[in-house]
């Protein structure tokens, strides 16, 4: 009986540590796309190559970003405009 109640409470404790760890891995997937998908797209121009306009993407949990041709992002999507 006593042995019984010990493999349960074995695979109870291995249940919740597979879960915990389930968890911080859902939590820095997340993270890592909410990241991915916030880096704002920067705008420039074929002819002159300056900067045309920046678009700033919403981020759940780094919040929004005011970036602009004057203050630019150190890490942004390059795209080609005419």
């Amino acid at each position: 009986m006593l042995y019984c109640m010990y493999k349960l409470n074995k695979r109870a404790n291995n249940m919740i540590k597979n879960i915990a760890l389930a968890a911080v891995f859902g939590v820095g997937v997340f993270a890592l796309l909410d990241y991915a998908t916030s880096i704002p797209s920067v705008k420039m121009s074929y002819a002159t190559n300056t900067c045309v306009e920046v678009e700033n993407y919403p981020s759940a949990m780094f919040g929004t970003t005011n970036y602009s041709c004057e203050s630019m992002p150190t890490k942004f999507n390059h795209v080609w405009v005419k």
